[in-house]
């Protein structure tokens, strides 16, 4: 169940570890992981040619896991101010609101990713939400007190719960939610699960009215946009990070806002990812007319500096090959792999090694 229907598109040895252990492990790890990411990928489809904005025309919600139901005796609370960064103006009209780039924890209430939005002569657009329901109200007063223009659209750049349930508050507020149509079914598929860990870690308070919202309008395509009297570009480059990534460029100031594309002083968690489309999708950003890069994770950037991006995936996709091809097993793999340039950024010591096995695991035998 969504809250729309979706618009209609279009071997190597296993090493150390025996086979049926390997076999074992896989099926282990693959349930963590989708425990701890909550995103499985879908069937990857081919990209149109030409972009299609799609509208819903009916509305549902999609209750959590567990069954905690998605409305709530009392109104949720915005979260506490002193929690919520405050927007940060990095161009004319351009405004980032910067988490905290470490794990999700009650200590950071879940503000650990990068949001923001674009204020036009119009109204506002607003680039992702933040991992909660209060958060996502407080995004909405945040920005009234920017500007008293009507927030007209909400674009999601990529399914990761940090991005994703802030939009209920905005579904709310009668704001239409717009991503990649990948996107849109992978949140309306897996979303709930990632809920459910939210809850877990951070508890009911912090994520009360949290529900997982399907945007109601998707693309199929790079497409350019005129929302609130300003020219946005959706850049969709193909399977990189995620099979729907979408990245966000303001045609007027050239700021880029990359989702999971870039992750700077933070460790990209692989999920869905092709890593040669993510090297080509960073390889397209430097050729387009960019001068600031709000990345999911880290401090804005000018464009040279989301190239420790590409240098980390091709550091540990060939540790990772290298280490498979001369027979070390995936125990030995996640400990021997390393990346040492990279040894400094957050979420080494966790995220770097499920890295690792993920790498492996798909170059084991299917």
């Amino acid at each position: 169940m969504g809250e729309t229907p979706l618009s209609r598109t279009r071997g190597a040895r296993v090493g150390l570890l025996g086979k049926t252990a390997a076999r074992a492990l896989r099926v282990s790890v693959a349930t963590v992981w989708v425990a701890s990411v909550c995103i499985m990928a879908l069937p990857v489809a081919a990209a149109t040619p030409t972009a299609q904005i799609s509208a819903a025309s009916t509305e549902q919600t999609i209750s959590a896991a567990s069954g905690a139901a998605a409305a709530v005796d009392r109104e949720p609370e915005v979260a506490n101010e002193r929690d919520i960064p405050r927007p940060v103006q990095i161009a004319p009209g351009v405004y980032a609101m910067l988490g905290s780039g470490d794990a999700v924890a009650p200590r950071n209430h879940g503000i650990v990713a990068n949001n923001g939005f674009v204020v036009g002569k119009r109204g506002v657009v607003v680039i992702d939400t933040g991992a909660s329901y209060r958060y996502g109200r407080a995004m909405i007063e945040a920005i009234r007190r920017v500007t008293p223009l009507p927030i007209e659209l909400v674009v999601i750049t990529h399914q990761a719960p940090e991005f994703v349930f802030g939009a209920a508050a905005f579904r709310d507020a009668g704001v239409p939610i717009l991503a990649h149509r990948r996107t849109a079914e992978l949140i309306a598929a897996r979303c709930s699960i990632c809920l459910t860990n939210l809850r877990r870690t951070l508890g009911e308070e912090e994520m009360s009215g949290s529900r997982v919202t399907v945007p109601d309008r998707t693309v199929e395509a790079t497409t350019r946009i005129d929302a609130g009297d300003r020219q946005l570009d959706l850049l969709y480059f193909g399977t990189a990070a995620t099979p729907g990534d979408l990245a966000v460029r303001d045609a007027q100031t050239g700021v880029l806002f990359a989702g999971a594309l870039v992750s700077v002083g933070r460790i990209p968690e692989l999920r869905n990812e092709s890593i040669p489309g993510w090297l080509a999708a960073l390889d397209r950003i430097h050729a387009l007319d960019v001068n600031e890069v709000v990345p999911g994770f880290g401090p804005v950037v000018k464009p040279d500096r989301i190239d420790s991006v590409g240098q980390y995936l091709r550091e540990l996709d060939r540790g990772v090959h290298d280490a498979y091809g001369a027979g070390v097993g995936l125990t030995n793999a996640r400990t021997q792999v390393q990346t040492p340039n990279f040894r400094h950024w957050k979420l080494y010591s966790v995220a770097h090694p499920q890295n690792v096995q993920r790498v492996y695991l798909q170059l084991e035998p299917h």
